[in-house]
């Protein structure tokens, strides 16, 4: 079963990512199998006077930080409330962690002002452990990147950073 707005928007307010590294503005999808995220890079992201001066694109790492923001963080949040059998907002103290990144596959380009649609289907989610089948497309379906990312659930207040 689909989750309503209101859930989605209970997910995106976990998300513990904040500007100006938080590359996630909504959720468009998401269920126990699987999660569609966009985000648009707007032209005075950070990154862009450097990478690269006169001629702008988004850095490969933060093309996988945004599939991991919405496949891994996001998702994981939302499967975790699931488990506990809570809604999201109800949940304290839980951070997903980003922890894994093999066979990443890059196809293309994003330019500024480019939105993006990331999809994560869920491979397994076991112990507070989550692994996602992850892509980022354009909105007209070219598919830029590609891979498999995992990360962990974590109580923040059990570590210290």
């Amino acid at each position: 079963m689909e989750a309503d707005d209101t859930l989605k928007q209970e997910v995106l307010a976990l998300v513990p990512q904040q500007k100006p590294f938080r590359f996630i503005d909504e959720i468009i999808r998401l269920d126990d199998e699987e999660i569609i995220g966009a985000y648009r890079f707007r032209d005075d992201e950070f990154f862009y006077p450097g990478h690269f001066p006169g001629r702008p694109i988004t850095p490969g790492v933060i093309l996988v930080e945004t599939m991991a923001q919405i496949g891994v963080v996001a998702y994981g949040m939302y499967l975790l409330a699931r488990q506990k059998q809570v809604r999201p907002i109800e949940m304290k103290g839980p951070l997903s962690l980003f922890s894994l990144a093999e066979d990443i596959e890059f196809k293309g380009i994003v330019a500024p002002g480019e939105r993006v649609i990331v999809k994560g289907k869920k491979i397994y989610m076991r112990k507070g452990a989550l692994k996602v089948d992850v892509s980022m497309e354009r909105e007209n379906g070219e598919v830029v990147c590609a891979g498999k990312l995992a990360g962990m659930g974590v109580d923040a207040r059990e570590k210290e950073w």
